[in-house]
């Protein structure tokens, strides 16, 4: 005797060697012996073998009508056999048993299982959803190959292509328009990016960098949501004291300031200005929502997307000829040797004498060190800021940059683009760094003094971090450093400015250590400060290489870095060259450019041969270092 039993959701055949009361011992036609609970089995049979009963019952199967089946089966639960009597009109033969069986469970959107060989016809108004949903499924794999093979000759459907930022920079991979693109790519060998600019419909590379950033980060050009505009805050001191700030050229949200005056033969008083928007920016009003959105500005070559709307900026950057509130720390500060003798902060307005820009300052980074005088604006002012700068630097014991090592700043302008160099750790840089961290570390250790919670940046075992903890920054050699100096572009000096006026002006702080704002600010802020940097990195890169095919450049010159990773000379870029042979690090060698993808950010480098001869940064047409 054979059996057909179900084991695992799946018919198998068997021949019986033994029976015992609750299973069989069964061989299958492979020769495998199993044991089958009696349970299992559905169907027992003489004729035919076991091998041929399957395929017979898959063949009989073929040739049935799923639709007739359930027109046939009315609406009450039965068994496969009594169905497969009635369509065969007399008593079913073990293979047409079998064959309705396998049809049945074949067919699961029109059959119901019950139990083991029993089914329920599926009701007629459930059937034909069911059935619609399988008609458009079949429609999609349709509109999908089409679309796909569209692609795949580089015609873009419409459909397709109004879809195009979100398939480049945040694809559903459940959508149709997915599947088709994959596909088209898979067959082409393409890139999504790729794909589209051979299909015409991505012209400007540097828009396909750009719209990643503002895809992620849903930002328009110059879009805000609806905002009330900034309204004069309450009445503050006017400082008696002319302030300047030291930016670049390109600067707009001017929110640090300087001063200095004479107190005493042998003693200054040093201010450092911040602006104060947390004075007309109140916790959970309409503009603190959108600064937290937005939480920091962001800065890429050419382009430029505040944290605050224009309007706001306007109002409370430290402009030339302006009176703005802002939060001040005083230190008297001995020009003997520049020890500081007494600090204090205090909330009020300051009139701006004047805005400087470090291109036009740069040459008094050279005079300060050489003690020559050039007679510019504020010269005097600023001499006695370096030195104090200087003093700061040798009492943390920690360099504010390191010196000699190399900035790259992008000038973009009517699609072209200007790399210049700039050294760091020169005065006017220290300048600015040290009174900065002065600011920041002073103010930290004033809130947690007076234990008021804020948001610290922490350093230890090399890993910086932000942190509600006062806790030491390694690298700056300060006990706490709490980012306070740019309340108009970065968050988290808006909040710890908050916390600072409250407590200046002897008011309940907005937050406390264990706030729920606090800390969903903060984890925010550390992800989008982090994909901000890898946005502005990769634009860099882009205009980079642009410059490589903007100047012709065949050639450059780089220096090893380990392995086939090469630093290259006058460029922020360092690339891997699988030509290169083995080398000491810093060799300087000679690359020659091949080809330059803007789309994919990538460039072919080849070897041409170690550049010792050559010099390092000697590739022609290389950005020179600036005067």
């Amino acid at each position: 005797m054979n059996v057909l039993y179900e084991e695992d959701g799946e018919f198998k055949v068997g021949a019986v060697l033994a029976t015992h009361s609750v299973s069989l011992h069964v061989e299958s036609p492979h020769g495998r012996r199993s044991k089958v609970k009696v349970a299992q089995v559905l169907l027992r049979f003489e004729q035919p073998s076991a091998a041929q009963l399957l395929a017979g019952a898959h063949e009989f199967a073929a040739g049935l009508d799923t639709d007739f089946l359930w027109q046939c089966s009315g609406a009450a639960e039965f068994a496969f056999q009594d169905l497969a009597r009635e369509y065969v009109g007399r008593e079913p033969t073990s293979t047409e048993a079998a064959g309705i069986l396998v049809k049945l469970h074949s067919a699961p959107m029109y059959f119901y299982r019950r139990g083991r060989g029993r089914y329920q016809p599926a009701p007629e108004g459930t059937l034909k959803l069911a059935l619609a949903g399988l008609e458009k499924k079949q429609r999609i794999r349709e509109q999908i190959a089409a679309w796909s093979d569209s692609l795949a000759r580089f015609d873009c459907p419409e459909g397709i292509v109004a879809l195009k930022d979100e398939l480049l920079y945040a694809p559903d991979r459940a959508k149709p328009e997915s599947k088709a693109l994959e596909q088209a790519c898979a067959q082409s060998g393409l890139s999504a990016a790729k794909l589209f600019e051979r299909c015409g419909k991505l012209p400007d590379s540097h828009a396909y960098h750009l719209n990643r950033f503002l895809h992620e980060f849903h930002r328009g050009a110059a879009t805000f949501p609806a905002h009330p505009p900034p309204q004069p805050v309450a009445e503050l001191p006017l400082a008696k004291v002319a302030v300047f700030s030291v930016d670049d050229i390109g600067t707009t949200e001017i929110d640090d300031a300087f001063s200095v005056s004479r107190t005493g033969e042998h003693e200054i008083r040093v201010g450092i200005h911040i602006s104060a928007p947390a004075l007309g920016i109140e916790a959970g009003s309409a503009l603190d929502a959108i600064a937290r959105d937005r939480l920091s500005s962001a800065y890429f070559p050419g382009q430029k997307y505040t944290m605050l709307p224009p309007d706001w900026v306007s109002a409370f950057s430290l402009d030339a000829g302006c009176e703005r509130p802002v939060v001040s720390l005083y230190l008297d500060v001995s020009t003997r040797d520049f020890t500081i003798r007494s600090r204090h902060s205090r909330l009020e307005r300051v009139p701006v004498a004047a805005n400087l820009r470090l291109p036009e300052l740069e040459p008094l980074n050279q005079a300060f060190v050489a003690g020559t005088r050039l007679g510019v604006a504020f010269e005097e002012e600023l001499r006695l800021l370096w030195q104090f700068s200087e003093a700061r630097e040798r009492a943390r014991g920690k360099a504010s940059a390191s010196e000699g090592a190399l900035d790259y700043v992008f000038r973009v302008a009517d699609g072209r683009v200007r790399i210049e160099r700039r050294m760091r750790g020169v005065p006017l840089d220290k300048l600015v760094a040290e009174l900065m961290i002065l600011a920041n570390s002073a103010w930290g250790e004033y809130l947690a003094e007076h234990d008021v919670a804020a948001i610290y940046r922490v350093q230890s075992s090399g890993k910086v971090r932000l942190s509600v903890h006062p806790e030491s920054h390694d690298a700056l050699g300060v006990a706490s450093y709490a980012w306070m100096t740019s309340p108009l572009r970065r968050y988290v000096d808006l909040l710890n400015q908050r916390q600072l006026v409250a407590l200046l002006l002897g008011r309940r702080p907005p937050v406390t250590r264990t706030s729920e704002a606090l800390h969903s600010a903060l984890q925010a802020f550390e992800v989008a400060y982090a994909r901000y940097d890898e946005h502005q990195r990769a634009l860099e890169t882009y205009w980079a290489l642009r410059w490589l095919v903007q100047e012709n450049v065949k050639e450059v010159t780089g220096t090893v870095v380990r392995e086939n990773l090469v630093r290259l000379d006058g460029l922020p870029l360092a690339v891997r060259v699988p030509s290169q042979p083995p080398l000491d690090p810093d060799t300087p060698v000679r690359l020659a450019v091949d080809e330059i993808d803007l789309i994919e950010c990538k460039a072919h480098w080849r070897s041409v041969l170690p550049a010792v001869e050559a010099g390092k940064g000697a590739a022609k047409g290389l950005p020179q270092a600036q005067p």
